[in-house]
Parts: structure tokens; C-alpha cells; sequence
């Protein structure tokens, strides 16, 4: 793909953050758009960011769902940038605002004590390379209408990334079974969703280990202090100004992403 129709691509999902309004799907307007051009225009947008003194914080991996995975007709996952900017302290008021098409997701966390870098990292590099893990919800967002979307359109999308809410209750990664710890998703007090970490590759970890050989060949490493959201363990669930979103992990703890004030202190 021409290096000039990247650019303009990007600068077309930069627009729908300022404007908040998406952008007709990028696969209808470039019907060659493939995952390597994608991931192109996706760093072009980090790269805009990094300028404006945004600093990278973690990365997200998606599509870590059997579900999703066939609904877009693909078979492996994805990854996005996490931001400094993007993350949200637990029950502190989010303005849902911010936002053009929120859902959000109930999501472990992993938060790295040392550098992991591919190829050939193993779970149990992965595991040792883990500090401890934090219940989350991430909320995730498209630039793109009405969600129309294909793999090479939530690529580019920065992965469909949105915003991060962490919890407060670390645990330690041998002190928890990630496949089989279940989830409970409530909004506004009624559970809406549940889950078990099983949903996200077989086991949270997995995605781990898929993200750092991803990310080899591109000469990129995850670094000490590094976020990783491995994927959901439930359906995304719409949200929008006046919901309270609370995912509670049993053995784990909650986490709750607070949207009941339109313009948060």
C-alpha cells in the first residue's frame, strides 16, 4: 500500500477522536487492506501520539475469543498500544464523553516485573516474567461506524482500544488460576454477563506468550511496569452516560468503571 494512503488513513482515525465522529469503514475504502498495512496505520497513530508527549504504558491483545475469532472469519488474535492517557483509576467518575461507541470488558491484567521479549517465549517465561495481576475492565471504543468492522479495520483502529480501569487488589500469578477463575459483570446493580478465564485462548496466559513472539519480528519488547490486557472472559456490553460497571472475579476482587457522571471532577 502507498505510504501516503497510510498516512491519510491515519490522520482519518486521528480526525474521529478530535470530531467524534467515526469514519466509514476502512475495508470498504481500501479493499486490499491487509493486517501488515493495518498495523502500519496503527503505529502511525502511536507515533502521533508519542509526538504529543504520550508515553506507551502496555499493549492489549484482542479478538482472544473462539466467538470473535470466527465472527470476523480470522485465527489469532490482535494487538493495540495502551497509552498513558488512556487509563482510569477504580470507581473514579469516567465521562463517558470521551467515547464514541463504548462497551466494555471484563479482563485480568498483567502487570511485568522484567523485560519479555520473542521469539520462542514460553508460558513459563511469560509466568516469570508476571509481577502480579489486577481484576480490570477495559473499555473498548471504534473510530469506525456503527462497529462495521473487519480484522484490518480494528487493527488500524489501534485494536478497538478505548480506556483502562485498574483494580486495587494485585495477586500473585501462582496464588490464582487464571482458566478457571469465573467472572460476574454487573451493570447498574443487575448481572449482565459471566465468564471464566478459560474464554481467553484457554487460559490468560496464553495471550501473554502470543503478544511478546508477535511482537518480535517488529523489533518490539515489553518492557518492566508494562500492562497487558490478554482479552475479555465475557461478551463486550454496551455502555453509556449514567452506568456503573462492576466486574467481580471471586478469589480476586472487583473492579468498577463509574460512567454516572457526565463531567467527572
Amino acid at each position: 500500500m502507498d505510504t501516503r494512503i497510510r498516512e491519510r488513513t491515519a490522520a482519518e482515525l486521528l480526525g474521529a477522536y478530535a470530531t467524534r465522529i467515526p469514519v466509514r469503514p476502512l475495508s470498504q475504502a481500501l479493499p486490499a487492506l491487509g493486517p501488515a498495512d493495518a498495523y502500519e496505520i496503527q503505529r502511525l497513530q502511536v507515533d502521533r501520539w508519542l509526538a504529543d508527549g504520550a508515553r506507551v504504558k502496555g499493549h492489549k491483545v484482542g479478538i482472544t475469543s473462539a466467538a470473535m475469532r470466527r465472527q470476523l472469519k480470522v485465527d489469532q488474535p490482535d494487538y493495540g498500544h495502551l497509552m498513558d492517557t488512556m487509563f482510569h483509576r477504580d470507581s473514579a467518575p469516567i465521562d463517558a464523553g470521551l467515547f464514541l461507541q463504548p462497551r466494555i470488558e471484563p479482563e485480568f491484567a498483567f502487570v511485568l516485573k522484567r523485560p519479555l521479549e520473542g521469539p520462542g517465549v514460553t508460558a513459563a517465561e511469560a509466568a516469570a516474567a508476571v509481577e502480579y495481576v489486577l481484576p480490570a475492565l477495559e473499555i473498548i471504543d471504534s473510530r469506525i461506524e456503527d462497529w462495521r468492522i473487519t480484522l484490518a479495520d480494528t487493527i488500524a483502529d489501534n485494536a478497538s482500544s478505548g480506556g483502562v480501569v485498574l483494580g486495587a487488589s494485585p495477586a500473585r500469578l501462582d496464588a490464582i488460576d487464571l482458566a478457571s477463575t469465573p467472572c460476574l459483570l454487573y451493570r447498574n446493580g443487575g448481572l449482565t454477563e459471566t465468564g471464566a478465564g478459560a474464554a481467553v485462548l484457554g487460559n490468560p496466559l496464553n495471550a501473554l506468550v502470543w503478544l511478546a513472539n508477535t511482537l518480535a519480528p517488529l523489533g518490539i519488547g515489553l518492557e518492566a511496569g508494562h500492562v497487558v490486557l490478554p482479552g475479555s472472559l465475557t461478551a463486550a456490553l454496551p455502555v453509556a452516560a449514567g452506568d456503573i460497571v462492576t466486574a467481580a472475579f471471586p478469589g480476586l476482587g472487583t473492579v468498577t468503571a463509574d460512567f454516572s457522571q457526565e463531567h467527572p471532577c
